[in-house]
């Protein structure tokens, strides 16, 4: 069976943790991915304090293994998301979209661990002076907001240059991914993509069938212009984003246009007009399948795979 540092870490069965995916990593999700062994995550994004904390009680009701909860730092909530963290005593946190290093020390304290998401190796570098117990290395690849490097590129610079454990993320669907992420030096993978097409997750059925129905193109990246670039499935939004970024409209006009578009195609399913969050793995889903199915199938994958290549380099 596979086991890795980050299996000890979190006290998990596999190395595989799911993205914080704002909207629709809710208990739901969570629960069963920690359930099936894995590490599931809530993802705040930009909801309220009171939102969080239903969302760690009702997870807590469904599960009693361990389970995070990813923090946006951009979020207008994000302090009082801290606070409410803090209060409920949540096994880890990740964070994305700002600097976590001033609040390590106050997660740190009630024995909060903390694994930011980074895109860089300078980053990853800093934080780990700040504190942090572990890492995701996320590549372009990935849905949502990205970085600049490719995961098979970024992986193993991180991997070189801090000493604790690094999780791989970005363009991971299978068993596969998981061989090659721990080639590449990681101690596991995290997934969001992949578990947006679970059986348990609440995103939209249309947005899940669009997922489904992908192809290795159908993914394109808007919000070049704004600093936060945006992986998503091409749709009517995303065309309609890239022409205003062209006419040069302002900063807070695009930032305005995009406003409430998330929940519109993940939770509303709007196909068209709604911003549908996928990483380019999206090709390679065809199936939406129990989070348990999906796991365990990944994992049986992952040691087929690296028990081939043990016996074809004749490692005993």
């Amino acid at each position: 069976m596979l086991k890795t540092a980050i299996c000890d870490l979190f006290g998990i069965k596999y190395p595989i943790i799911q993205g914080g995916m704002a909207h629709v990593a809710t208990a739901e999700l969570v629960s069963a991915v920690s359930n099936a062994g894995g590490l599931g995550i809530i993802g705040a994004g930009a909801s309220e304090s009171d939102w969080v904390r239903e969302q760690i009680r009702l997870t807590r009701q469904q599960t009693d293994k361990p389970f995070g909860v990813n923090i946006l730092l951009i979020s207008p909530f994000a302090e009082q998301v801290i606070d409410v963290v803090l209060e409920e005593k949540v096994a880890m946190v990740t964070t994305g979209a700002g600097n976590p290093g001033p609040y390590i020390p106050r997660f740190k304290e009630v024995g909060i661990k903390v694994v930011p998401v980074v895109a860089s190796v300078a980053l990853a570098r800093r934080l780990e002076r700040a504190g942090a117990d572990a890492f995701v290395a996320e590549g372009m690849e990935s849905g949502g907001e990205i970085g600049q490097i490719t995961t098979m590129a970024l992986v193993p610079q991180v991997v070189d240059r801090v000493q604790a454990p690094v999780v791989a993320a970005g363009g991971i669907a299978d068993g596969r991914g998981l061989a090659a992420a721990l080639a590449l030096g990681a101690q596991g993978v995290q997934m969001g993509t992949r578990f947006v097409c679970s059986q348990e997750c609440i995103a939209h059925p249309a947005y899940k069938q669009a997922i489904v129905d992908a192809s290795d193109r159908s993914t394109i990246i808007s919000g070049q212009s704004t600093g936060y670039p945006l992986r998503s499935l091409e749709n009517k939004l995303t065309r309609e984003f890239l022409e205003k970024e062209k006419s040069g409209i302002s900063m807070e006009e695009l930032m305005e246009f995009g406003v409430g578009k998330v929940r519109l195609g993940l939770i509303e399913g709007d196909l068209e007009n709604g911003t549908l969050l996928a990483g380019q793995i999206a090709g390679m889903i065809k199936e939406i399948k129990p989070v348990k199915v999906i796991m365990e199938e990944m994992v049986a994958e992952a040691e087929a795979i690296i028990t081939q290549l043990r016996n074809s380099a004749g490692v005993s």
